[in-house]
């Protein structure tokens, strides 16, 4: 064991190490260069302000983050030894980043929450408007057949291609009413399960996402906590 100028002691690797060691740090980089396209690739183009895109791109990085914390472990591992000058600042840069990344992860938590909240209203708005308007609709078409005259009805269950099968003008008319007060039922007990099944689906995503950024931040916030050597050497 050698002592290093922090005062910790760190080890010496053998010789036949090196170049495993030298693998997994380039593994490392190149890790963090394909979390790198990731990130461009969610980001752009941004849609901030935009609820379901900023909801969506918080969910899309917390499923990738494995990538980037790997190659931060990769490109740490082995601590100051067999360093080439060149990965000193480099190093450096990264320790600081992953605090950044730290606090970037814990202020996606009460964003996506912010936006869940949102976005649920969004939903509700649009269930709430198109089952109203199908209401509507049915409610027009109660009130049409209510006026309507025998003469009339036959017409348009001829043009329906429908037959009375022997049931008078107002027999008909009370069974498409009838038809009708259900149709109504439907659209708002259909507009309620739609409702409730967005919801479960939206706050599964905000718990799953919530938790995750909080495990990554706090994975980068020990990250950097654990390369503080690099700011001593």
């Amino acid at each position: 064991m050698t002592k290093s100028t922090a005062g910790n002691y760190v080890p010496q690797f053998p010789l036949s190490q090196e170049a495993t060691i030298g693998i997994l740090r380039t593994l490392g980089y190149g890790l963090l260069l394909l979390a790198l396209f990731d990130w461009v690739e969610i980001l752009v183009p941004p849609q901030f302000m935009n609820p379901n895109w900023e909801f969506q791109t918080i969910g899309a990085l917390v499923e990738r983050v494995p990538v980037p914390l790997i190659g931060f472990a990769l490109i740490f591992y082995g601590e100051s030894q067999a360093r080439s000058r060149w990965e000193v600042p480099i190093i450096k840069l990264l320790s600081w980043l992953t605090l950044l990344l730290a606090v970037v992860y814990f202020l996606m938590i009460p964003l996506a929450v912010i936006d869940a909240g949102r976005i649920s209203q969004q939903r509700t708005e649009q269930i709430k408007s198109a089952s109203t308007q199908q209401i509507a609709r049915a409610q027009q078409l109660q009130e049409q057949l209510s006026q309507a005259t025998p003469q009339q009805i036959d017409n348009f269950l001829k043009q329906q291609g429908a037959a009375a099968e022997g049931k008078n003008a107002e027999q008909v008319k009370e069974e498409l009413t009838s038809r009708l007060s259900q149709a109504k039922v439907k659209i708002k007990n259909q507009a309620k399960t739609t409702q409730s099944t967005q919801e479960f689906n939206l706050t599964k995503s905000l718990v799953k996402w919530s938790l995750g950024a909080l495990v990554a931040g706090s994975l980068f916030f020990s990250i950097w906590k654990g390369t503080r050597w690099t700011s001593h050497i």
